[in-house]
């Protein structure tokens, strides 16, 4: 793997953390959108002192893309960590609903040491996440309605949104941050394969010979299911009639094809990074 594939930390992003350190000493708490298909990839170290000591809800968004058992397994691993609880995606209002008991939950001292002298607390939340994980979602999930901003790629969350998603609980939303640095290329490589990462800075060629590595060691009938025996990608452009003039395969086509296979679950429930690995 080349030493810097991936390399990406623009300036919004270097705004955002500056945001956060501003905004983070009324915050009660931290919920943390994690995309359940690279739970560990979705942590950012560059969060880590910003929200030290905030109690946090991980909440792992995108958890009908992955197989149930390993996200139990991440359930349990988030819930385990001190001052922390861990619920799966919101789907169903039901769901809100437990965001925002869980939510009251880990903030019940500070709730109740308010009640004893009459107050009604609010609970503020600050909203944080990789690129694309689906923090927008979640919050007009919340709602109900669209009043945060949404999009399919990264980076759209751009400013400070305070939004009220119950009597007693107030989030603010934060843009997606990536790392500052990529030393970890194999997170990277996660990163990109979801699309927290922009496709026009990466090499797809590359990329996608990577996802098929992976999917090939990992997901062999999955693979086989949708690739055959295909080893390579020339192999896929040219079974799929992705061919340039002169009949040489269209690498670049068939790259793209790959990764959007991939990105509209076309191998099934899908998990890149496990516990226990």
């Amino acid at each position: 793997m080349p030493s810097e594939f991936i390399q990406w930390f623009p300036g919004h992003m270097t705004k955002a953390i500056r945001m956060m350190k501003e905004e983070i000493k009324p915050v009660d708490c931290v919920i943390y959108v994690l995309d359940a298909r690279i739970p560990r990839s979705s942590i950012n170290p560059s969060f880590d002192e910003i929200i030290a000591g905030k109690p946090r809800l991980y909440v792992l968004n995108k958890a009908d893309l992955v197989p149930q058992t390993a996200l139990n397994k991440w359930i349990g691993y988030f819930s385990s960590l001190p001052n922390s609880a861990c619920i799966t995606s919101i789907s169903t209002k039901n769901s809100d609903g437990k965001l925002i008991s869980v939510l009251k939950d880990l903030n019940k001292e500070k709730i109740e040491r308010y009640k004893s002298r009459g107050i009604k607390k609010t609970i503020r939340a600050m909203v944080i996440g990789i690129p694309n994980c689906g923090k927008s979602t979640l919050i007009n999930s919340l709602i109900g309605r669209k009043k945060a901003v949404t999009g399919n790629k990264p980076g759209v969350t751009r400013g400070k949104q305070w939004v009220s998603v119950d009597p007693y609980v107030e989030v603010l939303d934060t843009p997606g941050t990536l790392y500052p640095d990529f030393s970890d290329q194999k997170k990277a490589l996660h990163l990109a394969f979801v699309g927290s990462v922009r496709d026009e800075i990466v090499d797809l060629t590359f990329l996608s010979q990577q996802l098929l590595n992976f999917l090939k060691e990992n997901y062999p009938a999955e693979f086989q299911l949708k690739y055959g025996e295909a080893e390579s990608i020339d192999y896929i452009a040219k079974k799929r009639g992705f061919v340039l003039k002169g009949g040489a395969p269209d690498s670049e086509r068939a790259s793209k094809a790959i990764i959007n296979d991939f990105r509209k679950q076309s191998f099934g429930k899908i998990i890149l990074e496990k516990v226990d690995e």
